[in-house]
């Protein structure tokens, strides 16, 4: 509970404390050099906010300065709802933070509704997955939103939509296809498969799309794809500032003149662009061009997402 006699900025330092320690997994030296402060008072902060139950299974305390940005970014971009969480240093534990946290919202709006749910593939689309607390109505269902890379990482578009559907306890359905045919002609060649045909037109008909974003650096799981790879530096001069669903955007998210975007085996951004609920999970500095790019292409109407990845998008042109 917070105290009636301590100050605004002291809720606020006790809230970023308990943040950090209990969900953001920083230590106590960690945190106090984060926060110019001495390890003591770190350490008697811990422990007032463990004694007056502040801390439960979550932080209950407010973290207006994430509140009143995910405001901003939300009225900015045009969005129905976005979340923000503090900056922590480790690249892992960044994503964690964001996938939980869109994972509580997701959870909102699945919680006793029978729907059909698309999710694409990712770390953080995972960290969001094993965070869902919701039980929708039974007919409900999960399908993938892409199809899959030859290699997997334990975040394959598969693994995701699998741990969902098996989470919610619902029906799943894949896109058993590569995310990248080798031309748009192979990619219509597979589409005679009825099978296949089905479960592309149920990404499109599915009332809930969660998905992240990548960017185009050449260390990338999605660069590490052989056709991406081949064709990067092309992409990248015709503009591309990262992919969605695959699908290659410039920075006023707009798909690229590129063949690859012809070739994917995806719910196309478009498409993503009507559903009544869809998400966009990412964070991360280096991928804000991206992130700008699907917000001002109305590809999404919620965001998950970082403080730094929140500010940026607040001080550049909309």
């Amino acid at each position: 509970m917070n105290d009636p006699n301590e100050s605004l900025p002291e809720q606020l330092e006790r809230a970023r404390v308990a943040w950090f320690y209990f969900v953001g997994g920083l230590t106590q030296q960690e945190i106090a050099a984060r926060m110019n402060m001495t390890r003591l008072r770190v350490n008697k902060i811990i422990g007032q906010v463990r004694e007056d139950g502040a801390v439960q299974i979550d932080v209950m305390l407010p973290l207006s300065g994430c509140i009143a940005l995910a405001e901003a970014v939300a009225e900015r971009y045009g969005l129905a709802e976005a979340t923000v969480v503090p900056d922590v240093p480790d690249f892992l534990e960044q994503k964690r933070v964001i996938g939980e946290a869109a994972g509580a919202m997701a959870s909102g709006l699945i919680e006793r509704r029978d729907l059909g749910i698309g999710i694409a593939t990712g770390r953080t689309l995972s960290f969001a997955v094993r965070r869902l607390n919701a039980r929708p109505h039974a007919n409900s269902w999960v399908v993938g939103l892409t199809g899959g890379a030859t290699r997997s990482s334990g975040t394959n578009t598969f693994e995701v939509a699998t741990s969902l559907a098996r989470k919610l306890g619902v029906e799943c359905h894949y896109l058993t296809a590569p995310l990248y045919c080798a031309s748009p002609e192979s990619r219509e060649a597979l589409l005679l498969i009825d099978e296949l045909t089905d479960v592309l037109a149920r990404t499109e008909i599915a009332d809930l799309g969660i998905a992240s974003c990548g960017w185009l650096a050449e260390d990338t799981t999605l660069t590490q794809i052989r056709v991406v790879k081949d064709n990067l530096d092309e992409i990248l001069k015709r503009g591309a500032v990262g992919e969605f669903l695959g699908c290659f955007l410039d920075s006023q998210g707009q798909p690229v003149d590129h063949f690859l975007n012809d070739s994917i085996m995806a719910l196309s951004p478009e498409k993503m662009k009507l559903k009544p609920m869809s998400m966009l999970v990412s964070g991360g500095i280096e991928k804000v061009q991206i992130i700008r790019a699907i917000l001002r292409g109305g590809y999404v109407n919620r965001l998950a997402t970082n403080e730094a990845v929140a500010r940026a998008l607040m001080a550049g042109p909309r």
